[in-house]
């Protein structure tokens, strides 16, 4: 399996990360419920249990906590996929199954799905350790469903990128409207080929 990298920081103490787990699950219900508007600050401070200073102290901005928020979801997709791996026999098939996967889970939480991407649009250079963790994690999800035994090539990791690429936008474009999950389909299984090598002439 890929290992998946963190940035450097001192190890929470179980007190510290249950509070910071407390503060990611209010952060996802209130988003689920309302979107991104809805994720204010104080109201996640109060839905969590946790000072308003305290929260600060974790998350500077709301930008900052809902990108921590898709890092979660995602990590929790990751072991979902490691239990219950894609089963197609191609790799870009296993790719474009685990992506539609992905890709239903948001499906079935619209605002909360909107309010990450949108966090992640409006992030800064001050919340790139956040959203390098959220590409690395998609990177790892990719590379985990393609099945390599080994290191992966440059030119896969190169392809991997597209795919991310192209996840994300199909992601924009299917919450803003102009785009349908059939369309979203294609799109996904169609830059997957990108991993197969082309058949010998």
């Amino acid at each position: 399996m890929t290992a998946v990298s963190k940035p450097t920081s001192a190890p929470l103490t179980e007190r510290q990360e249950a509070r910071r787990r407390r503060i990611l699950h209010a952060s996802a219900q209130l988003a689920s419920r309302g979107g991104f508007e809805a994720v204010q600050m104080r109201a996640v401070a109060e839905t969590s249990g946790v000072a308003l200073g305290t929260l600060y102290r974790y998350f500077p901005s709301k930008v900052h906590l809902l990108v921590a928020t898709m890092q979660d979801q995602l990590q929790r997709l990751h072991e979902t996929l490691r239990k219950r791996p894609p089963t197609e026999e191609e790799p870009a098939a296993r790719v474009a199954q685990t992506l539609m996967r992905a890709f239903r889970a948001m499906q079935r939480e619209p605002q909360l799905a909107e309010a990450m991407a949108r966090a992640l649009t409006f992030a800064d250079r001050s919340v790139s350790p956040e959203v390098d963790t959220v590409s690395r994690l998609t990177t790892a999800i990719i590379l985990d469903a393609m099945g390599l035994t080994g290191t992966p090539t440059p030119a896969q990791l190169s392809a991997v990128r597209v795919i991310e690429h192209t996840w994300h936008s199909a992601l924009i474009t299917w919450l803003s409207g102009r785009a349908s999950i059939a369309q979203v389909k294609i799109d996904i299984e169609t830059v997957c080929r990108l991993i197969d090598p082309p058949s010998p002439a």
